[in-house]
């Protein structure tokens, strides 16, 4: 008994001795106190300078000086005039002036020189669809003199959206008088008759091109005929026109009407442009049909259910 006793008190002397020598043993080696860089925060001395990062911008010297360039301000001219006190600044309801270059029509080919309101009055060749864009574009190129005009509104059918004043073909050389007013598919169709069939079959038979074309009607709010009760005539579209008489270059008038017995040369130009025509419009009527187009041809563009054409 007396001997686990004096065991035990040497355990608890040698312990602490061993712990001493543990210690010892690794502070010799490193491992004791391992201190870490920390910034200059206090008076300490075991602490590490943080070194600052050079500029990258090089530093000027120090005799330096800035150079300041200062423009000189604009003066107005000798002809100047300093505006009115009473002048008010345009509101966006207001339309600034658009400059009026006018220029002869066979230049332009009727474009507008300049637009003021496109968005609500509708001039503008954006606000019209595509078919009317391309129908104006083979116009230009056929050589067709046109203008644009306001669009018509007379109510029911009376209406084109957007009307031309046709005046000449073939870039001026051949007239239409009076200018007529028609939509452009009516333009377009009137002109490739005029180049594919009226002016090969007058040099043809009289050796002479055209100069004018007399129209007798365009663009009216009618009915067909002028009679009351029939239903509304294609002129009230602008989709028609009547053709009174054809003058050459020769000063020969060729008059749209029956020509007498021994008038060869006029009743074969006559019949051929006639029939002929009804490969680019709907309607062709002309003298010999009725009392009412006994002295004039009738081109329109008609649109039937039955797809068919009327050429009498």
């Amino acid at each position: 008994m007396s001997f686990a006793l004096s065991s035990r008190k040497r355990l608890r002397r040698i312990v602490p001795i061993a712990v001493l020598t543990l210690s010892a043993s690794l502070s010799a080696c490193g491992m004791g106190d391992v201190r870490r860089p920390s910034a200059d925060v206090g008076n300490s001395q075991d602490t590490i300078a943080v070194q600052p990062q050079q500029d990258l911008e090089p530093q000027a010297e120090e005799n330096y000086e800035q150079v300041v360039t200062v423009a000189p301000a604009p003066t107005a001219p000798d002809n100047y005039e300093q505006p009115s006190e009473n002048i008010q600044p345009l509101s966006r309801a207001e339309e600034l002036p658009v400059e009026n270059n006018e220029s002869s029509s066979e230049d332009t080919y009727g474009y507008p020189g300049g637009i003021s309101d496109p968005i609500s009055r509708g001039e503008s060749a954006f606000a019209m669809s595509g078919s009317e864009v391309s129908c104006r574009t083979q116009l230009k190129r056929l050589g067709v003199v046109f203008q644009e005009r306001q669009p018509i509104n007379d109510g029911g059918v009376c209406r084109i959206d957007h009307p031309l004043k046709v005046s000449g073909f073939a870039s001026g050389r051949i007239k239409l008088k009076p200018a007529a007013t028609l939509n452009c598919q009516m333009t377009l169709a009137f002109a490739k008759w005029v180049k594919g069939d009226l002016v090969p079959s007058s040099r043809l038979r009289y050796l002479s091109g055209v100069n004018t074309i007399h129209q007798a009607s365009s663009y009216s709010c009618r009915t067909m005929s002028n009679q009351r009760g029939r239903a509304m005539s294609e002129h009230s579209k602008g989709n028609a026109l009547d053709i009174a008489k054809v003058t050459l270059n020769n000063g020969k008038d060729i008059k749209v009407q029956k020509p007498g017995l021994f008038s060869f040369r006029q009743r074969g130009m006559l019949n051929s442009v006639r029939s002929d025509a009804c490969s680019y419009f709907t309607t062709v009527l002309g003298p010999g049909y009725d009392i009412f187009h006994r002295d004039h041809f009738h081109f329109d563009l008609m649109e039937r259910r039955s797809g068919k054409r009327s050429c009498r």
